[in-house]
């Protein structure tokens, strides 16, 4: 009998393997993943996902960074490295997304701790974008005010949702993956779905109109604050939410004076701050008339667009081949790689791809899908190094400062470009010198790669915090972050 039953079962797991598969299954199998999410989570959380990474973020962002270049240089008028700074300015409420984290953890709103954030991240958003689409010249100041403030509205939504996803991951740690990869899905096609209709978007209503798109976004994260199952905590001690901030502060300061924490930590930020940012004065170099080669609004979507594709590529090749590589190792290759990707610009803006009869247009796809590809192999390692940086108990809180200092560094970044254009007098008109400033920014790319011995040697299944850290240190602190959020593992790297 027991013979008869494991036949039974054998056949049964046979039948379930030979299941629906082919097109069959590629048509209707995102749909039974969908609903399969939607019920053991409710759906609610599934229309947040989708709402906050997939048309927020991904659809969003992508329209907002190619809308906000043109309201820069069509609008305000502003020069390249004004707009470089501009745009750094504007992801400050990315930098300190710990505060977001600890805020929607720590001090629930009226027995809520997440619907209240989103209804916050929503109203920033559509006021914001309301402000600058409906206004005949913003002056520049309230412009930046306005263009931060939706970016903060986007930041919370981002940790907010994020939040969500670790709740649930605690909850049902069978799914964990699956919302992971859901966030990270959302995210790619609403990306590739933005920059592919920028361009036209640009083209039609203009910059100031896809500003006013933008507030759909917002509003779907408002309603996400309204629909999202939640439960009531009536009787929070709100007595306590300061001694809270200061265990969390403890916490963290006591891991970052470890040595095997700092160290990396100083390696990461100088990645980003050297690899000078001078995106801005190439996008006025990719629209000008005389010296460059005069992109049409829907040519730079597309550009972007296959940005995305290299960006994907990049996350698919380290998921499947170099993710157990050791950390030094892989890092020292895709630095040099990315200072070597930067000759690519080189050899656009001196037009030397025309002399092998290679069209712009295809020259600088190529450029952006290499650029993004290895950008997002750079990111991916450091990802998970960051993971393995965060001590038992303040998971979330550390791993959203580890986050912070990153895009401490691409602050830094975006400055030092801006200051570099605006050094060698590359200009709205001039672009004589914008070789130059490629090269530099080449050179500094490979400078990192003088401080690699910072990171540790160890490869990504190995511990490298000391053992008495990897333990619970303080039971106060690690159960009241045990829910703190998870930062998302999809950034834009440049």
């Amino acid at each position: 009998m027991v013979e008869e039953g494991n036949i039974e079962a054998s056949n049964k797991a046979v039948e379930e393997d030979n299941g629906p598969k082919g097109l069959y299954y590629c048509f209707w199998g995102p749909i039974y993943w969908f609903r399969m999410l939607a019920m053991e989570t409710h759906w609610s959380f599934v229309f947040a996902v989708v709402s906050t990474y997939g048309i927020s973020q991904g659809l969003g962002g992508a329209l907002a960074r190619v809308g906000t270049e043109y309201y820069m240089k069509d609008v305000q008028k502003v020069q390249p490295s004004e707009s470089q700074v501009y745009t750094g300015i504007t992801s400050i409420p990315w930098i300190v997304k710990p505060i977001w984290g600890l805020l929607t953890d720590v001090i629930p709103i009226r027995g809520y701790r997440r619907r209240p954030y989103f209804i916050l991240s929503g109203l920033l958003g559509l006021v914001s974008m309301l402000i600058i689409s409906v206004h005949g010249k913003l002056h520049l100041v309230f412009a930046l005010m306005a263009l931060t403030a939706g970016s903060a509205g986007v930041a919370i939504a981002d940790v907010t949702v994020d939040a969500c996803v670790a709740q649930n991951s605690n909850k049902i740690p069978s799914l964990a993956a699956d919302m992971q990869s859901l966030c990270s899905l959302m995210s790619a096609i609403g990306a590739l779905i933005g920059f592919s209709i920028s361009g036209v978007f640009v083209h039609l209503i203009g910059p100031k109109g896809v500003f006013g798109l933008l507030t759909i976004p917002a509003a779907l994260v408002f309603s996400v604050g309204i629909v999202l199952l939640e439960p009531h905590d009536a009787n929070f001690a709100y007595k306590e939410v300061s001694k809270k901030f200061l265990d969390a502060g403890k916490a963290m300061w006591r891991t970052l004076k470890c040595p095997e924490v700092w160290r990396p930590c100083l390696y990461m930020y100088l990645s980003f701050a050297l690899s000078l940012n001078i995106n801005e004065g190439l996008f006025y170099w990719y629209t000008d008339s005389k010296e460059g080669p005069l992109f049409s609004q829907e040519t730079i979507g597309y550009i972007f667009s296959f940005g995305a594709v290299g960006a994907l590529l990049g996350a698919i090749l380290y998921q499947n081949i170099l993710k157990d590589h050791p950390f030094r190792d892989l890092l020292f290759w895709i630095q040099l790689f990315y200072g070597l990707a930067g000759m690519l610009d080189l050899i656009l803006v001196l037009r030397i791809n025309l002399k092998f009869g290679i069209p712009d247009s295809v020259f600088v796809v190529i450029g952006e899908a290499v650029t993004q590809m290895i950008g997002r192999l750079k990111w991916m390692p450091l990802l998970v190094l960051s993971a393995k940086l965060c001590p038992s108990g303040i998971e979330g809180t550390f791993f959203a400062l580890l986050m912070s200092i990153d895009n401490f560094g691409l602050l830094s970044s975006s400055w030092g470009g801006g200051l570099l254009l605006h050094t060698l007098n590359v200009t709205r008109t001039k672009f004589g010198n914008i070789w130059l400033a490629i090269l530099i920014r080449n050179i500094f790319r490979l400078s990192p790669l003088g401080v690699l011995f910072l990171i540790p040697r160890g490869d990504p299944n190995s511990s490298i915090l000391p053992t008495e850290m990897l333990g619970s240190e303080d039971e106060t602190v690690a159960e009241e972050s045990k829910n703190i959020e998870l930062v998302s593992l999809v950034n834009s790297v440049d």
